[in-house]
This record gives structure tokens, C-alpha cells and sequence, in this order.
């Protein structure tokens, strides 16, 4: 990153968990930030680093915040997970016209170089996958069951496509490429991490669903940073633009079942692993009747849904992919990590208060919950007349 020393980078989105850490590391490499959202960071940067609050969808305030850059970090998206996925025209807006918005403004103040934040979902829709690669083909705009994973795909073609056109005055040209992250983690993270706590402690976290060999992946968000900044690097001249024009899946590369990841952190903030386990296909169900009820009153009460059918299948359906392509051609080395120091955070915020419940009153609320869902799915069965 010897380069970086001597940059500017913008960072759409770049004051959310991720946005800050990708700040911070490089600033501490001595390079310059723009940081660009519609919120102000949660947490504090150095005072050199300039926040612009701005709209992704609006093409002026992109324009404006592109000046003098050399290198964009996309970072901007909306409707990853919980009822932010019932949002389409907003995550339409965000994520294909911002991305549109972010092109266009790279061409006319000739930024040479532009890394794409994308998403396992470009290729996944809920099929196996075991130690897929690059050359996957992106998932059928159809068969996405969720907006955004269909809207990061079509943003993803539109970069990807961008690489290699001209900028404004022939000055030379785009160079562009997208990074696919697997479920982002550490400490701090504000996404995820809060609600899955928040299940445990109010006592909803009860059951595991889909079967215990089923394998999934996440990535720890230092490593994350560090294919970010391999990524850029990878794009200038002194690396023979090596990454441009290129995708590349990015996790810890550690394939886990997905509830096993998590059993550290709840037994770490003294609550009980569940032992209950219900098939997939019973809690997909569910997620579909909760998604149908949040169109139904959501315009009325936009409350969270439990699950999303796309959260069901990329927490219980195998999904895992290579990260060989990423350490030839960018370098990337994911380091080690575990989710000791995400205990530790929660635990220092006041976290982690032990259930004193006996064993056999959890075993009747898990019958009685499972009796609930149970119910919920049948009375959604037609009546067969005697």
C-alpha cells in the first residue's frame, strides 16, 4: 500500500461498521478520506478525515464528492437483511441508480480507479454450493428471492462493465472491480450481530433449523479491509491492473455451519445453546407468511420479521466458495480470528445476564413454540372437503 500514502479515496457509505474500519486503516497508512453518507460516523475518526453528508441517489452530491479522487471505494447499499429487504423501490434507488450515479461521476472527474462492494448472493439463491469459484455464472435475475441480492447483481454488471471505458477528456480509463463478502463480523458490528443478541437475550433464539453438516461462511472485518485495499492496489499501473475487470468471492475461509459459529457468543454471554432442531423448508414457510404479512401492514407498522426467506437460506443452505483466485492475483491472506472478542464487546456493554430458567421449563416453551409455527404453517393448508 506504498501507493496509498499518496491517494485520495472516497468511501461511499463509509460511515457504517465496515465503511469506518476501511477509513481508519487507510488513514493509517497515511492516505487522504472522504467519507460520504446520509448519517454522521457512530463512533469517532480522526479529525482529518472528511465526512460529506450526502444521498447516494442524488447525481449532484455524488458529482460533487467525486472531485479529485483517485481511487473510489463503493461501499453504499441498501436492504441486506431484516425488513430493510421488503423496501424494493428503495433499494432499487440505492443500489442501481447510486451505483449508476458513483460511474458516472468517476467518468467525468476522470477517477482512474473504482472496487465495488458486492455480495455472495450475485451467484447464490438458495442451491448448494461447495467451493465454488469465479466462474460461476450470476444467478438468473428471476430467481433471486430477494431485491437486493437481484439489484447487487445487476449493480455488479453495471461496474464490472464500466471497466476499461474512457473518462472525460481521454484523460485514460476506468478501472473497475467488484469484491463478493461473505457475512461480515468483529467487534462493534451493528447489523447482524445486535439482533442476533437481542433473539438470545428476549429468549426467541430456541431452535437451529437445516442440518448439521450444512457449511457457510463469514468474514472477520479486518480481513475484509485488507481485500479492499489489496483490491485498489491490484488496479493501478505498478500491479499491471491486475484485479480490473475482475470479481472476487472474499471471507475468513473457514467454512462453519452456520449455528455453530455462533455458539460461542451464546454460550459466552451465559445463555444455552438450543437443542431443538426444525427442518429448513418449516422455517422458510414461516418467513414467507411473515413476509406477506409485513405487506400486508407494513405500510401501517413496519415491524422487524423474525426471519426473511433469503436470511433462511443463506443461514441453512450450503454455501461456500474458493478464495484461491484472491490469493493468487490480489495477495489476500485472511488472518485468524473467533468470535471471543465480539463476547467481550457485548459482555462490556452491560450483555450477557444469565437465564436461570430450569431445563424442564425450556423444554415446554420449545414445544409450545414449535407447536406455534407448526400451527401457523396448517392453517395456511387448503380444506379438503369431506
Amino acid at each position: 500500500m506504498e501507493k496509498a500514502r499518496r491517494d485520495t479515496f472516497l468511501i461511499t457509505g463509509g460511515c457504517g461498521y465496515f465503511g469506518c474500519r476501511l477509513a481508519r486503516s487507510l488513514h493509517n497508512k497515511g492516505a487522504k478520506i472522504t467519507v460520504f453518507d446520509t448519517v454522521p460516523p457512530n463512533r469517532d475518526l480522526p479529525e482529518d478525515i472528511v465526512f460529506v453528508q450526502g444521498d447516494i441517489r442524488d447525481y449532484a452530491q455524488v458529482e460533487r464528492v467525486t472531485a479529485g479522487v483517485d481511487c473510489v471505494f463503493h461501499i453504499a447499499s441498501y436492504g441486506m437483511s431484516g425488513r430493510e429487504q421488503l423496501n424494493r423501490h428503495l433499494i432499487e434507488q440505492v443500489n442501481v441508480q447510486g451505483t449508476e450515479n458513483v460511474l458516472r461521476a468517476c467518468g467525468e472527474h476522470r477517477v482512474p480507479r473504482l472496487v465495488y462492494t458486492s455480495t455472495f448472493n450475485v451467484v447464490f439463491g438458495g442451491q448448494v454450493i461447495e467451493n465454488g469459484d469465479e466462474s460461476l455464472p450470476y444467478l438468473p435475475l428471476h430467481l433471486h428471492p430477494d431485491h437486493y441480492s437481484r439489484t447487487k447483481s445487476l449493480a455488479e454488471m453495471a461496474v464490472l462493465k464500466a471497466n476499461g471505458t474512457e473518462l472525460r477528456g481521454g484523460s485514460g480509463v476506468l478501472r473497475s472491480c467488484a469484491l463478493r463478502p461473505a457475512g461480515i463480523y468483529g467487534p462493534g458490528e451493528q447489523r447482524h450481530l445486535p439482533r442476533i443478541v437481542g433473539y438470545i437475550e428476549r429468549g426467541i433464539f430456541r431452535f437451529v433449523y437445516g442440518e448439521p453438516s450444512s457449511l457457510v461462511e463469514f468474514v472477520h472485518v479486518d480481513n475484509l479491509v485488507s481485500a479492499h485495499e489489496l483490491a485498489a492496489e491490484a488496479l493501478t499501473s505498478e500491479r499491471q491492473h491486475r484485479s480490473a475487470g475482475q470479481a472476487y468471492f472474499i471471507s475468513d475461509g473457514r467454512p462453519v455451519n452456520n449455528f455453530e459459529f455462533f455458539r460461542p457468543l451464546v454460550e459466552g454471554l451465559g445463555y444455552p445453546f438450543p437443542t431443538l432442531r426444525l427442518p429448513v423448508s418449516l422455517i422458510y414457510f414461516v418467513a414467507f407468511l411473515t413476509e406477506m404479512i409485513h405487506h400486508l401492514v407494513g405500510p401501517f407498522y413496519n415491524f422487524q420479521p423474525l426471519l426473511t426467506r433469503t436470511e433462511v437460506y443463506k443461514t441453512g443452505v450450503t454455501h461456500y466458495f474458493s478464495m484461491a483466485k484472491a490469493k493468487a492475483e490480489l495477495g489476500y491472506e485472511p488472518q485468524e480470528h473467533n468470535l471471543e472478542e465480539v463476547v467481550q464487546w457485548f459482555r462490556s456493554r452491560g450483555h450477557g445476564k444469565r437465564s436461570h430458567g430450569s431445563f424442564l421449563n425450556r423444554l415446554l416453551l420449545d414445544i409450545l413454540f414449535v407447536a406455534a409455527l407448526v400451527a401457523v404453517a396448517l392453517s395456511f393448508l387448503p380444506v379438503v372437503g369431506s
